[in-house]
Parts: structure tokens; sequence; C-alpha cells
């Protein structure tokens, strides 16, 4: 996309409010539309582009600095910051990141921080599940057994046992990691694929191996089988690279 091409894309639009205006310049800034060292239109410009006023572009061009993609320079206007300045772990940093040529990369690395936050929490899980909490798990395997036609409704309730898994773990801190890096992600095409039942009958079974290990009060084996099924998974959804 260029420069141009955002540019008009934008004018076509009705007004819109800070928050939408902020998204949509992360997004540019990220995919390299304004590179590290230009600088973004001036003001009266972006009101036009957005047709908003000069209100919410001030509002929208705070938001960029305070997620260090930008920086006021007296008589430069506002310059687009390096990428080691950039706030990664930001919600629209990250689905901006997801969205670039690299964006593979960047998927790769989140699928790496899952497996080895999930497969502890899954370790957790298998030695301090309450008989209740036990219960909990085999009520939600039982629901998804009956969704596996349906890879739509699986998914769904896919989430939901990963979250439980990491509920019941008592891991906050990994939880909220893996919500605020996922979160994004989960809205790219990239990441959530395109599954078939057949797909959907091997996570099935993945999860029984992890359901089976935690019952079994095996840390080493939940871990284990949390580990395989997120890495298989993603091998099955992953786009191919074409060299």
């Amino acid at each position: 996309m260029t420069v141009n091409d955002f540019s008009a894309r934008q004018t076509r639009r009705r007004p819109r409010l800070a928050v939408a205006v902020v998204e949509d310049l992360v997004t540019a800034i990220v995919t390299e539309v304004y590179p590290a060292g230009s600088a973004l239109p001036p003001e009266n410009v972006l009101c036009d582009m957005f047709e908003v006023s000069r209100t919410v572009v001030r509002e929208a061009t705070t938001a960029l600095t305070e997620k260090g993609l930008v920086v006021s320079q007296q008589g430069r206007g506002t310059i687009v910051q390096g990428e080691t300045y950039w706030n990664r772990l930001d919600p629209m940093v990250l689905g901006a990141l997801f969205q670039r040529e690299d964006g593979l990369s960047y998927l790769d690395n989140l699928v790496e921080i899952r497996v080895a936050l999930e497969a502890s929490m899954a370790a957790k899980v298998a030695r301090k599940a309450t008989d209740a909490e036990l219960a909990e798990l085999r009520a939600q395997m039982d629901k998804l057994a009956g969704m596996v036609a349906d890879p739509a409704a699986y998914i769904v309730e896919d989430v939901v046992l990963h979250h439980m898994i990491m509920r019941i773990s008592g891991d906050r801190l990994s939880e909220a990691i893996i919500d605020g890096i996922q979160g994004r992600a989960l809205s790219n095409f990239a990441y959530a694929g395109k599954l078939s039942v057949e797909h959907i009958r091997d996570t099935h079974d993945a999860h029984q191996k992890v359901y089976d290990a935690i019952l079994a009060r095996d840390p080493d084996g939940a871990a284990r089988a949390m580990r395989d099924h997120i890495e298989s998974s993603w091998r099955k959804r992953r786009p191919k690279v074409i060299s």
C-alpha cells in the first residue's frame, strides 16, 4: 500500500472516532506506509483524510506517542520512530505486526510463547485440580465431543477449554500474557486458518490426551500433551511459504 492509496481510502470514509483513527495510523506506521524517520501528514491534512476535527487528530497523535510509534520534533512535525521504541505488546501494534510481510514470523513467535506457557499451566492443573475442577473439564470435553462435525462451533468451545485450563492453573500472569498477545491474532486468517472436520478430529484427540494426563495427575505428561497439541495444530494451519 502506498501513501496515496492509504490517503484515498480514508477520504471515502465517514467521520470516525479517535480510537479508529489511531488504529488506522498504527497499521500505516507498522506496515511502513510511513517508514521510520518520515513525518506523518500535517494536522490539517489528517483532519481532511479522516474527516475529523483537530481535537480528534491531537488525541490520536497523543495515543501514537504513548505507544512509542511517533515523537514530536520542533520544526519537523510528528516523526515516526524506529521499531525499537514501539510497544510491541500493545494490542493495536501487535495486530498490525501480524499484517506485515514478515507477519508470519510474529505468529510463529506467538505459538512458541503459547507452547511454553500453556504447557506449564497444564502441568500445574495436573498437580492441583480439585475433583470439582476435573468434573468441569470432563463436562467441557463431553461438550466438545459432540461438536467434532461442526468446526466453527468446536473452535469456540476449544477456546473455552484452553481458558478453563489456564484459570484452573491459577497462573494469572501467564493467562494475561496469552490473552494479550493472542487476542489480535485470532482475527488473522493466517493464524486461525481454514479448519476441516479431519483437523478437528485430530484436535479433539489431542485435547483428550491433555485431559487424560491431567486426570492421571501426570504433570510431565500434561505438559508434553499440551506442547504437542499446540505445535501440531499450528503446523496444520500455518500458511505454506512459497520460495
